[in-house]
């Protein structure tokens, strides 16, 4: 028998992050309020961030709330910390593992291999970037309720899913979770190095394995058929033959049982989101077209 609803919530920067609250925020205000129905919240990347806060006991009121009260001009951008290697760099250092992979597993060990190579570079501002991701968490400890936080072992390219019963601290989790080789250094948990779970998959949809309906909040998906805009995370190849792209976990899911709803921007979102969804400047756009979406994806008459 297969349990309730899982939410996933995939990566997508800072507007992906805001366009999910949104999403959330639109669907509770036309009766659909997945933060207390969804039995398991899975995040990944930026969408562990939401996964903690859907999990906040906060309503999707209040989570909306908080993304549009808070600072996005310049003053919110010098609060974040710079790469320490240009964006253009680690991107096209993306592009060329992506071509070269010729299987998942390698894609993964590959990215690992580059973030561990990173960490010369970047690990001096290791401490500080905890304390920023730590900032962003609604609080220190795990939720009661079920929640998982996807993670890539640096060293051996496998997908970790930390949770209540890991053992590591949930701002370790996260701060793996949204630890994208060339831009932040490896995490350190328990004696192994952690990179950003996107690495392996933006949703990780595989992991609501088992339960009867699956929410699939999307923000990188719905472009597999054209190339994504310079910078928008293109260099994490997907291949329908490795299984890891959102197609093939939907796909997969479906054949098991589930009742399957995706939910990726829409035209009015995308433009909200920009072409620099790590750009902080986007996040209450994205929020705000999000709600929007969200109301119009609840009464649509469509499979929600």
């Amino acid at each position: 028998m297969l349990d309730g609803l899982a939410l996933v919530l995939g990566g997508g920067g800072a507007a992906g992050q805001a366009w999910e609250i949104g999403i959330i925020a639109g669907l509770a205000e036309a009766g659909i309020d997945v933060t207390v129905a969804a039995q398991l919240v899975i995040g990944t990347s930026s969408g562990a961030t939401t996964a903690a806060q859907v999990r906040s006991g906060k309503s999707p009121a209040e989570l909306l709330d908080a993304v549009l009260s808070a600072p996005a001009g310049p003053g919110a951008r010098r609060r974040e910390m710079p790469p320490s290697l240009p964006m253009a760099v680690v991107f096209e250092r993306m592009r060329a593992i992506g071509a070269a992979a010729t299987s998942a597993a390698e894609l993964q060990r590959a990215m690992g291999a580059f973030g561990l190579e990173s960490d010369s570079l970047l690990e001096p501002g290791a401490e500080e970037r905890r304390a920023t991701v730590a900032a962003r968490l609604p609080g220190s400890e795990w939720p009661d309720r079920p929640m998982i936080v996807t993670a890539v072992d640096a060293r051996t390219g496998e997908l970790a899913a930390f949770d209540r019963q890991s053992g590591v601290a949930l701002v370790d989790a996260v701060t793996a979770s949204t630890a994208l080789p060339g831009l932040v250094p490896t995490v350190p948990i328990n004696g192994s190095r952690y990179i950003d779970g996107g690495v392996r998959s933006s949703e990780n949809a595989d992991l609501a394995s088992g339960h009867a309906s699956v929410l699939v909040l999307a923000p990188l998906g719905g472009r597999g058929r054209s190339p994504r805009p310079a910078g928008q995370f293109e260099g994490l190849r997907r291949s329908p033959e490795w299984g890891t792209d959102l197609e093939s976990q939907a796909a997969a899911l479906r054949r098991q049982g589930s009742r399957v709803v995706v939910i990726t921007p829409d035209t009015d979102s995308r433009l909200a989101m920009g072409t620099n969804q790590m750009d902080l400047a986007t996040r209450i756009p994205a929020a705000r077209a999000g709600f929007a979406q969200g109301r119009r994806e609840a009464t649509s008459g469509g499979s929600l």
